[in-house]
Formats: C-alpha cells, sequence, structure tokens
C-alpha cells in the first residue's frame, strides 16, 4: 500500500510539472492476460502530438474528454466522444488536440486474431465509427480490464466488440471499396524493415537486394504507406520497447533488446511517439498476475 501511495504522489507530481510545461499528465499502460489484447493504454494529453507512426496491431480507441484529430492514409479524421476510432495495423498515423483543454483517450491494441486484414481497407477509408452501441462496449470492456480477475468478463466484451466491428466494416468490402493492393517494391521494402527490426537495415543494401535505386526505394514507401522507411523502423522498434517496457524490463536493456543504439536514442524516440520517457511508461504500468 505504501509504495502504490508513492507512486501515486510521484504521478500527481509529475502531473502538475506537466501540466505547467504542456506535457502529458497521465499515462497508464498494461498488458492484461486477456487473448488477443496485446496492451491497454489510457492517457490525457494537453498540447502534445505525435508525429505520424505505426503500430503492429489494431488500435481501437475512445476519447473521453476533449476531441482528438489525425491524419490517416492522407485523409484528416476527428474523434469526438460518441465516435470509436478504429486505425489497422503497419498504416502511418499522427494525433494531436482539437480541442483548447487537450483530450484524454482509452486505447486496446489488439492483435490480428480478432480483426483479419482484409478488414484493413475497409477500416482506412473510414476508422471513425459512430455507433452508440459499439461505443458503450468498448467503455464496458475498458472497466472490465482495469479488474485483476475480470479476465472472462472482458474476453466475452472483446468476443462481441470484434463481431460488432466486422458487422460494421464487412458491408464496406462488398460494395466495392476494398483498397488496390500496396505497390510491390514498397511491400518488399516493409517485410525487409519487418525483418530486421532490431538488427537494422542500411538503405544502400536495401536498394541492393530489391534491385533498385536507394531515391526510389524511399519514394515508393513514402508514396505507398505515407511514412519514410526510417519513420517505420522507429515506429516498430518502440513498439516493441513498449511490450518489453511493460514486461519490467528497464530501459537500458529494453534499448539494447529493440536495436537502438543506447537509452538516449530510446528515449528520444520514445518520448517522441509515446508522449512520455520509457522510465515513466514503465512505472506507470500496472502489472497483473
Amino acid at each position: 500500500m505504501a509504495a502504490r501511495q508513492h507512486i501515486a504522489q510521484e504521478a500527481a507530481q509529475e502531473a502538475a510539472r506537466g501540466a505547467a510545461r504542456g506535457a502529458p499528465q497521465e499515462v497508464t499502460a498494461w498488458r492484461p492476460l486477456v487473448p488477443g489484447v496485446t496492451e491497454v493504454f489510457h492517457a490525457r494529453f494537453t498540447e502534445y502530438a505525435y508525429p505520424m507512426h505505426v503500430h503492429d496491431a489494431w488500435t481501437l480507441l475512445i476519447v473521453d474528454d476533449g476531441a482528438v484529430r489525425y491524419d490517416l492514409d492522407r485523409h484528416e479524421h476527428g474523434t469526438p466522444g460518441d465516435t470509436v476510432s478504429l486505425l489497422p495495423p503497419h498504416v502511418p498515423h499522427n494525433g494531436s488536440p482539437a480541442t483548447a483543454g487537450g483530450f484524454r483517450k482509452r486505447v486496446v491494441y489488439l492483435d490480428g486474431t480478432l480483426l483479419g486484414e482484409d478488414l484493413i481497407g475497409a477500416a482506412v477509408d473510414g476508422p471513425d465509427l459512430r455507433d452508440p452501441l459499439l461505443r458503450q462496449r468498448v467503455g464496458l470492456l475498458h472497466s472490465a480490464l482495469a479488474r485483476p480477475g475480470d479476465e472472462l468478463e472482458a474476453e466475452s466484451r472483446l468476443t462481441l466488440i470484434s463481431e460488432r466491428l466486422r458487422g460494421l466494416l464487412r458491408p464496406r468490402l462488398v460494395a466495392g471499396t476494398e483498397r488496390a493492393p500496396d505497390p510491390a517494391l514498397a511491400q518488399n521494402l516493409r517485410e525487409l524493415l519487418d525483418e530486421r527490426v532490431t538488427d537494422g537495415l542500411a538503405l544502400a543494401e536495401a536498394a541492393r537486394l530489391l534491385h533498385a535505386h536507394p531515391a526510389h526505394l524511399v519514394r515508393a514507401f513514402s508514396g505507398a504507406y505515407g511514412i519514410a522507411p526510417h519513420q517505420y523502423l522507429m515506429s516498430r522498434r518502440v513498439g516493441r520497447a513498449r511490450r518489453l517496457l511493460l514486461d519490467g524490463v528497464p530501459p537500458a536493456g529494453a534499448a539494447t533488446a529493440t536495436g537502438f543504439h543506447d537509452q538516449a536514442h530510446l528515449t528520444r524516440h520514445f518520448r517522441k511517439l509515446v508522449g512520455v520517457t520509457p522510465g515513466r511508461y514503465r512505472d506507470s504500468a500496472r502489472y497483473v498476475t
């Protein structure tokens, strides 16, 4: 109990300092014992803006206070309080406050076992879903995820949410709104980057392996995905670091394990993409046993 109070006091002090300088005021993240959920992330941001980045999981997002604006596939979107946003994996997006007081959000990251890749195009075309029943179910899911011991309830609620999402997205496929496949060269480069997330990949080596000029590679990748290859690689590394930090790995160890030069290198990119330092992110985690 004393340790929890100490952590809460430190969090409150950091929140006060953050409010004064426009930094995030609240961040909590954890990995629940629920199949299909890779991470739960709750945050309040005032002036912080996410740069373009990607996730390797589906991002299921609700906003409780304020509103968010973001770009996905070169189109601007917004998330008022009655909206559920579903951002597909590997598609670049950013995010910033759309209201003067910032925003408070709750996010569940879902792996590919719950939603198939065939729905990615439909989600890109319309990521913001105004569906009161879905919004209610996502809120109840977060409540269950926050209670250790209620994993069965959370899993049951997640099953209904997945079914609802598929029901909302599949009619778009039937209507012929499937997106064209990604250009082959960009796809091949992305696969190479995915294979070398930790080890890294020099542009010259990628060009040699794919038999393409380096400049053409960058243009093809950026044109297909709306993000530069180096931004994609760094966001994948940060994603892996997040999981390690939630497992209790110290920031220095997470940096080494995910391909960053050192802890400072990780901290620079982590703060840019997540809004807090790796140390604060790890300290905010709720460990489920």
